[in-house]
């Protein structure tokens, strides 16, 4: 059966800034069997998903990275209408996470006959992330990320790498305290991160999850770093073993508080940067969202149609 679905192709999206890429979105799609509504860039992005949730396709394919898919998850998960993924931002790790090709014209070829899968939804304070939430320092960083976007290439890394040895040196580590059930316990650290499911270890799985719908968040929290110790970390994602990194604790929990004196605290969901008043609680919300995935991605056993549904979750 022909699939009809509605776009949302933020044109600000990493990969997309300077190329007239987002124009041939829909001439891909229809070379790929796909019927396409375009939702014309003319509001936020949260305004153009609801007007793709009005139009009444099988699916809502939004055009984007990181930050703008899980924008679009707030809005859908829980509901019966599948998203679909056209990687266009600077990292795209849901996308390769779920086995999405990264090349538009691909990944439109497998929106036209993919099946759905349910994966799940982390929140903190009612705002969604699909990856991971940071605090610490590299929240920080994200400014010069933003900087950097649309250009991302070997300098630019090597830019952010030194800015971030800078910026332990720099900045005071974060003194919060966090809870998960068990009672509130201080820390200080550079950095917490909270990823919807637990990150793999072994050589080249750098921030890859082989799981989405476990029901779990993992949670990360280092210590007070040195460089040594950040060489340390870095060369153990790059060999695979970085779970032993001394001072790096790591925690799997249904839920958990962080607490703070601070008024507000800056982290970074899914790339994009928030500030929320503490404290901040963090939810997982397990098979909440469908995506539509390529027919041979590795996970569960997939479920035709566009429009096979996630069970409904509480908001």
């Amino acid at each position: 059966m022909r699939r009809h679905v509605a776009v949302v192709i933020n044109k600000s999206s990493g990969s997309l800034i300077g190329t007239p890429l987002a124009d041939r979105i829909a001439q891909h799609l229809a070379e790929a069997g796909v019927d396409a509504t375009l939702v014309p860039d003319d509001r936020p992005l949260p305004a153009r998903v609801e007007a793709a949730l009005a139009v009444g396709a099988d699916a809502v394919v939004v055009g984007g990275g990181d930050g703008t898919i899980a924008c679009a998850a707030q809005l859908l998960y829980g509901r019966d209408v599948a998203l679909g993924i056209i990687p266009l931002g600077t990292m795209n790790l849901l996308a390769k996470d779920l086995g999405i090709p990264l090349d538009p014209a691909t990944a439109c070829r497998a929106l036209a006959d993919g099946g759905v899968r349910q994966i799940d939804v982390g929140t903190v304070n009612g705002h969604v992330f699909l990856c991971n939430s940071v605090l610490g320092i590299p929240s920080r960083l994200a400014r010069l990320r933003e900087r950097e976007r649309g250009r991302m290439g070997p300098a630019a890394y090597w830019r952010l790498a030194v800015a971030g040895a800078r910026a332990f040196g720099r900045y005071p580590s974060l003194r919060i305290a966090i809870d998960m059930g068990d009672g509130p316990r201080r820390v200080r650290t550079w950095a917490l991160a909270v990823a919807s499911n637990d990150y793999d270890e072994g050589v080249g799985q750098i921030m890859s999850r082989s799981k989405l719908d476990d029901g779990e968040l993992a949670v990360y929290v280092t210590g007070p770093f040195g460089i040594w110790r950040i060489m340390r970390l870095a060369l153990g994602m790059a060999i695979g073993n970085w779970r032993k990194t001394p001072g790096l604790e790591r925690y799997r929990t249904a839920g958990l508080s962080v607490h703070s004196r601070r008024s507000s605290l800056r982290l970074m969901n899914d790339g994009e940067i928030l500030r929320l008043p503490p404290p901040l609680e963090y939810r997982i919300r397990q098979r909440a969202l469908s995506v539509i995935v390529p027919r041979a991605a590795p996970g569960p056993a997939l479920r035709s149609g566009a429009g096979a549904a996630a069970a409904p979750a509480a908001r």
